[in-house]
């Protein structure tokens, strides 16, 4: 998360309520009126046209939070009540996809990317209607100005290039400008889907969507029901938690044991083993004429690979990541349990589904609304200490370079390298990376690539904004 908007906000109250309703064992009883609660006769609709559209997007919102999607709804009048009672039935979601679009918020966007300001001067140049390739653009007979018939435009942008005044705007689609590998665009009906075939699960979208149309299918009421069913599962906390509290961490994991949990394990743990695994196997590469090697631990740039740039597969470490260790720990200490990964990314949803060791995925956010929902307060929840004690370059993997500094602390000096950080998979990082594949040359030996800004500390499903958890984090991680 990059900043707090009222987006958020709302995703985390809805969630909150939710979890309200299920403590109290009323979920299936009251979620009905919940939308008529969150927005009551007499509210102001932000940024809605009316408090029946607002109260129609409450309801769909609850699908995903339910662990549902649009696509399950195949008759408008089934009520919230039916998906709550089939969400406390059903054994696990098993859904394929790892996000959607709520179409009913999806519906404020323009559907064309440039439009004509009144700087327009009408001039003699014309230069925007004669490049135009489509013959989109006229001209008011009185004013003189240039106008765009939009039913012919393709928004290639020739003419915003072309005028001279700059009067021509580019207007974005802020979940389209958002993906890094376009793979979400319109429908006929001006609603936005997303392309599993090309989604790198790397949440830009989520954020960026002004309505909060997108979500990612949430497994929280699979978690809370297996707890209340009695079965055991173990938490395994991602090393970036350090950003999202200011209290000590083993009050935050003293609350998450507090929700049920039989035991809590850090990931940073697990990053011991990354960090071994991955240094060897540099040493390796490089020995054997590798040009380079790329990380492993993001599962976002794993996809990224997977279906954008299989020519850059060979080169990205077969080492697993502190998930995939920390999961087999876990394992191996409590052998009858279900495993749940608790961190800041959608996409590591898709790498759970790849790795039998983990059952569940929950995200700092929905922790933190599940913590509020069940009235878990820090200040009452009893510390849990670690059993291992990880070490502090294991808990740097959170943050953007944490990954290369362990592995450089790791060798020691014994392995000369230069390496590369590449923080952020815009569309400019996605197609450097592709280079790197198709051409075999790097200017770098090692390259550390993390989806986010400034790693998993600036993830899209933490509940802080960056700017305030890197603070938190670094002044965690002096602690180690």
């Amino acid at each position: 998360m990059a900043i707090k908007n009222n987006v958020m906000i709302v995703r985390q109250k809805l969630l909150t309520k939710l979890i309200e309703l299920w403590k109290e064992d009323q979920l299936v009883a009251k979620i009905d009126r919940l939308p008529l609660e969150l927005s009551p006769r007499n509210a102001q609709p932000k940024g809605r046209c009316c408090i029946h559209k607002e109260r129609a997007v409450w309801k769909y919102k609850s699908l995903p939070l339910l662990g549902y999607d649009m696509t399950d709804e195949t008759d408008e009048l089934t009520p919230l009540s039916d998906y709550a009672r089939r969400a406390l039935e059903r054994d696990r979601n098993l859904k394929e996809n790892i996000m959607c679009v709520i179409d009913e918020a999806c519906s404020s966007c323009v559907r064309i990317n440039y439009d004509i300001s009144n700087l327009c001067r009408g001039c003699v140049a014309r230069a925007c209607a004669l490049n135009c390739p489509k013959n989109a653009i006229d001209f008011n007979k009185e004013t003189g100005q240039a106008r765009i018939d939009h039913s012919l435009c393709v928004s290639c942008g020739i003419c915003h290039n072309s005028c001279p005044y700059h009067a021509i705007v580019y207007i974005p689609v802020p979940c389209e400008e958002a993906c890094p590998v376009q793979a979400i665009s319109k429908d006929e009906h001006g609603v936005e889907h997303i392309d599993e075939s090309k989604c790198i699960y790397c949440g830009k979208c989520l954020n960026s969507c002004p309505f909060g149309a997108i979500f990612e299918i949430s497994q929280v009421f699979d978690v809370l029901q297996s707890i209340r069913r009695g079965e055991k599962l173990v938490a395994i906390v991602a090393p970036s938690i350090l950003s999202q509290y200011k209290v000590p961490v083993e009050q935050f994991y003293g609350a998450v044991k507090a929700i049920g949990f039989t035991d809590v394990i850090e990931v940073a743990q697990g990053a011991m083993d990354t960090i071994s695994h991955e240094s060897e196997e540099l040493a390796e590469k490089l020995a054997e004429g590798q040009p380079f090697m790329t990380t492993s631990c993001c599962p976002s740039y794993i996809e990224m690979a997977e279906k954008h740039a299989p020519d850059l597969k060979k080169y990205i470490s077969s080492t697993g990541s502190p998930m995939y260790y920390a999961a087999r720990i876990a394992r191996r200490k409590h052998p009858d349990t279900k495993v749940v990964f608790i961190g800041p990314c959608i996409a590591k949803r898709k790498e759970a589904r790849r790795d039998e060791c983990v059952d569940y995925v929950m995200t700092f956010e929905e922790i933190h609304s599940v913590l509020s929902g069940l009235g878990i307060e820090f200040s009452e929840a009893q510390t849990y200490e670690m059993a291992f004690t990880s070490i502090r370059t294991a808990h740097g993997f959170g943050q953007n370079g944490g990954v290369m500094a362990a592995v450089q602390a790791h060798v020691d000096g014994k392995l000369q390298f230069a390496g590369l950080q590449v923080a952020n998979l815009t569309k400019k990082n996605v197609n450097l990376l592709k280079a790197y594949g198709k051409t075999g040359k790097a200017p770098a030996q090692f390259i550390e690539v993390m989806a986010c800004e400034g790693g998993c500390i600036s993830g899209p499903c933490t509940h802080i904004a960056y700017d305030q958890g890197k603070i938190q984090f670094n002044r965690e991680l002096a602690k180690r």
